[in-house]
């Protein structure tokens, strides 16, 4: 059964090192993405699902420990999902500033982008790695029925279930977005910020796959996925974040009972 989840974006621009001199510009989101993760860890899961959107190659099923990398994006910068460390945390030391736990030899990365930045979020809010982990990767034109469907297999995998839904909302808020200006992101987005606010999984799965596409709004199943599996759960819906920086929407909220 579901009992709480955190929504994220899954920008690479969320990681310090690949934002380099605009880092300051996110702080904010930073904050509120750890905050979110720790409400998560408060709620004492049996197990944690990290599920963001992939393409083909990274679709399905990331084992905890598994690798992920931002050298595509011009750092030198390594992450593992909820790997140990030498002292048992995921945190701390020069290891997590490397983003590899120093006892694990290197293997090539495999975690899409989207988990790569959960796995990075984990880490700095100093996850536990003694609760399972497991990263799921969804392809974004994933039908709702089936995102739906997804969702409640991965709620009946334990009896106290959390998820890490990364996602982003649309991609056309203002002139310099990457998808240019269409007025139909901000309804959009406002809709789903009320959802998420909410935990109105209903309203989630209803979201228009066409017009999520045309908007180029990434995290459309992921977040519906969260829908199948927050059904039937009542947990109450808490917005950390809603904005769009350089035209894109930001979410971060948690569900909590």
């Amino acid at each position: 059964m579901l009992i709480a989840a955190a929504v994220c974006p899954c920008p690479p621009l969320l990681v310090p090192e690949v934002a380099a001199g605009a880092a300051p510009e996110l702080d904010g989101l930073r904050a509120a993405c750890s905050e979110a993760v720790r409400a998560l860890a408060a709620a004492r899961p049996d197990c944690l699902i990290v599920v963001g959107p992939a393409d083909r190659a990274g679709r399905g099923k990331h084992a905890q420990g598994a690798a992920g990398s931002f050298r595509g994006f011009g750092v030198e910068l390594d992450v593992r999902l909820a790997a140990p460390t030498a002292e048992g945390t995921s945190g701390g030391g020069d290891a997590a500033g490397r983003g590899l736990s120093p006892e694990l030899p290197p293997s090539p990365p495999t975690l899409p982008t989207s988990l790569a930045v959960g796995a990075w979020l984990l880490e700095h809010a100093g996850w536990d790695p003694a609760v399972p982990v497991e990263g799921l990767g969804v392809g974004e034109p994933l039908a709702a029925e089936r995102c739906i469907e997804v969702g409640r297999e991965l709620a009946g995998r334990a009896e106290r279930v959390a998820l890490l839904v990364m996602g982003d909302g649309t991609a056309c808020r203002t002139l310099k977005a990457p998808g240019y200006l269409d007025e139909r992101a901000a309804p959009f987005d406002a809709e789903v910020a009320r959802a998420l606010a909410a935990a109105d999984t209903g309203a989630l799965a209803a979201l228009d796959e066409e017009l999520a596409y045309e908007l180029k709004a990434a995290g459309r199943a992921p977040m519906q996925v969260l829908a199948g599996a927050g059904e039937g759960a009542r947990l109450k819906g808490e917005l950390r974040y809603d904005e769009a920086p350089y035209g894109v929407g930001y979410f971060v909220a948690s569900w909590l009972s």
